[in-house]
């Protein structure tokens, strides 16, 4: 009975996940590609701002993400079919995409706050190259952090492919007491560091912001522009990246792999797709460059139209 219990929920898990990974890439794809392209356009056309360089990076590494979720798909149906040493790559896009996009939110709150807060100090350090220095150092304290995880978990010489009770092949599911030595403190160093401390600054940024933006001669609507970018943010942030880092904690405090961690990683892929919709309907230069696209598209679909017309009537 136990075992049928578990079955049932191992399978209920599948279909949900197969759910979420399907709506995160139907949603996510088009919208990231939406947003990298309004804001490629934007920095050619009026010069990159940070927050346009930060807002392209996020995007991307969103991309990268759902670029591997056919795999995690094809796992989750059957099991891990593709060769052993893919395994590793497959993680660190997946771990890799989540705390890179972490990392891009808090430097838009940072970039948010100075503007606002230190305006004239910021306009001198406010420039593309600066910006994508320190896009440059995100990345890199990315890579390094998940690799060394990734090298550390490998030590078994199974990269990270191994079987389960029932027989099937997993990627990134089981490990050894030895490989939880290193990896619980490693996962909760990680936590910590881009994700409990990002926290803390985009809260500190986002409530600076508001409280400074209420006390200012803004026009109401702008004002409530900016206080529901900056709640809807905190809100991706929390809701989506929490439970994942949670389960980091709690794994440190019992030692182990917990079973929920993966129920937790679900909400991590949600940022994918949520995170391009707040950029679009809640930002306004983005709104209206979008709307530009959306008139072009229009208007070249009206053409096509009238010229598939013009052919019908010549051949009638």
């Amino acid at each position: 009975m136990a075992s049928n219990g578990n079955n049932e929920h191992h399978r209920f898990l599948g279909y949900l996940s197969v759910v979420i990974f399907t709506l995160t890439f139907v949603l996510g794809l088009p919208s990231n590609l939406l947003v990298v392209a309004t804001f490629f356009k934007k920095a050619r056309n009026k010069g990159a701002t940070p927050n346009v360089v930060y807002v392209i990076n996020s995007c991307l590494a969103n991309l990268f993400f759902i670029l591997w979720l056919p795999v995690k798909v094809t796992e989750t149906l059957n099991n891990w079919m593709l060769p052993p040493v893919l395994c590793p790559v497959y993680n660190f896009f997946q771990f890799g995409t989540i705390y890179a996009s972490i990392l891009f939110l808090t430097a838009i709150s940072v970039g948010r706050y100075l503007s606002i807060a230190f305006p004239i100090t910021y306009k001198l350090y406010k420039n593309a190259k600066n910006s994508c220095l320190v896009c440059a150092f995100l990345w890199t304290l990315v890579t390094l952090h998940v690799a060394l995880v990734l090298i550390i978990e490998g030590n078994g010489g199974q990269l990270f492919v191994s079987s389960s009770l029932n027989n099937i092949s997993t990627c990134y599911e089981n490990f050894t007491e030895a490989q939880l030595n290193f990896l619980v403190p490693l996962r909760l160093e990680m936590s910590v560091a881009m994700f409990f401390l990002p926290l803390l600054i985009t809260t500190f940024c986002y409530f600076s912001c508001m409280a400074l933006v209420v006390r200012s001669c803004l026009q109401e609507r702008r004002k409530r522009r900016v206080i529901v970018v900056a709640l809807s943010t905190l809100l991706i942030f929390v809701v989506c990246f929490g439970p994942y880092n949670v389960s980091h904690v709690v794994g440190y405090i019992q030692h182990e792999n917990i079973w929920w961690r993966r129920v937790a990683l679900l909400t991590s892929n949600c940022n994918v797709f949520l995170e391009p919709m707040v950029i679009i309907f809640l930002s306004s230069p983005p709104m209206h460059s979008l709307n530009l696209c959306w008139q072009t598209v229009k208007r070249k679909l009206s053409n096509l139209k009238c010229n598939a017309s013009a052919c019908r009537r010549r051949q009638g």
